[in-house]
């Protein structure tokens, strides 16, 4: 009976199997998106999960097919954004603030790098120990406003002011114009590059840090779309496919760099290498999360700073997935 039973039970199995076949439909093979991201600047370290994505297919599994834009003004990103002259744009959460003021209909909708990379810097050897020693020398920056913001903070910690202090706008020479000691310390250096750039030349370089004297935490960069498009299904795979990338870096950073200097060979030097490994650290590993008391608090910083005029709600600033 029950070999019967099980002849009869493969019989039906055998007769259904070739019609399962026939019902069956080819898988669909999902169409192919144009995405186009505009840096703030030329390709580097900062852009690691970026090229990774791109270079290791995590944006082809997503649909999309992604050019990376360097641009020729590096302030000119969000404003194309803005005009629908691009999909994506990297900026700075600091500038995020300022664009909204200004009537950009941009919004954040991830970041990239998740901790600030700004810092105060001088020379490891000479006579800028603390940033008291700042009293009466001179200090050198590139961006007027927010650098100024970040400096007379810092200050105020060591009981100066920014009137203490002699300011010199060196034009994003920054490491140039400490060496050659035009300047005894600069604001805006980025930590992840200017002091290795320091040390490859010879000198060693001191770094004091905003967020541990008194500047509240930010994200670095941050991708920025037009608000419109905020919930367009190809940037909520960007994000995806990007939070991927970065995981993957994170697991294998060696693999990772092969990938990053394969499609950039140019950056391929100790320079560029030691920024990979210092930036690593500072990606943001979940890409889409957004700490809402963080952006508000920086809000309220800029607007003591008067570098704003209001506050807008966090929701104007950033969109949480």
């Amino acid at each position: 009976m029950r070999v019967r039973s099980l002849l009869f039970g493969l019989l039906m199995f055998a007769a259904a199997a070739p019609l399962a076949g026939l019902s069956a439909k080819p898988a669909q093979a999902q169409p192919v998106e144009k995405l186009t991201v505009l840096l703030d600047w030329f390709v580097n370290p900062d852009h690691a999960a970026l090229v990774v994505a791109k270079e290791k297919g995590f944006f082809a599994k997503a649909g999309l097919d992604v050019t990376l834009v360097e641009p020729a003004d590096p302030s000119a990103p969000p404003r194309l954004v803005a005009a629908g002259q691009g999909d994506i744009a990297i900026s700075y959460q600091p500038n995020l603030y300022q664009q909204v003021q200004e009537g950009m209909p941009v919004i954040r909708i991830g970041a990239a790098v998740a901790t600030p990379l700004n810092s105060l810097v001088a020379l490891a050897d000479g006579p800028v120990k603390t940033i008291a020693d700042l009293k009466g020398r001179t200090v050198g920056y590139s961006i007027a406003g927010f650098e100024e913001a970040l400096l007379s903070t810092m200050l105020a910690e060591a009981g100066l002011k920014l009137t203490d202090v002699k300011l010199v706008n060196i034009n994003f020479a920054l490491t140039p114009a400490l060496m050659a000691g035009q300047v005894d310390a600069v604001i805006g250096a980025f930590r992840n590059f200017e002091l290795t750039e320091l040390r490859l030349a010879g000198k060693a370089g001191r770094a004091f840090y905003p967020e541990e004297h008194g500047v509240p935490p930010y994200d670095e960069l941050i991708y920025i779309v037009r608000q419109d498009r905020a919930r367009d299904a190809r940037v909520q795979r960007f994000l995806d496919a990007v939070e991927m990338a970065t995981l993957s870096i994170l697991n294998d950073p060696d693999e990772a760099w092969s990938a990053f200097v394969k499609a950039n060979p140019k950056l391929d030097d100790e320079l560029n290498k030691t920024a990979w490994a210092d930036t690593l650290k500072r990606l943001a590993a979940s890409p889409a999360a957004l700490d809402k008391t963080r952006y508000a608090r920086f809000a309220q910083f800029m607007k003591d700073r008067g570098l704003i005029q209001t506050v807008e709600p966090v929701e104007r600033y950033a969109v949480a997935r």
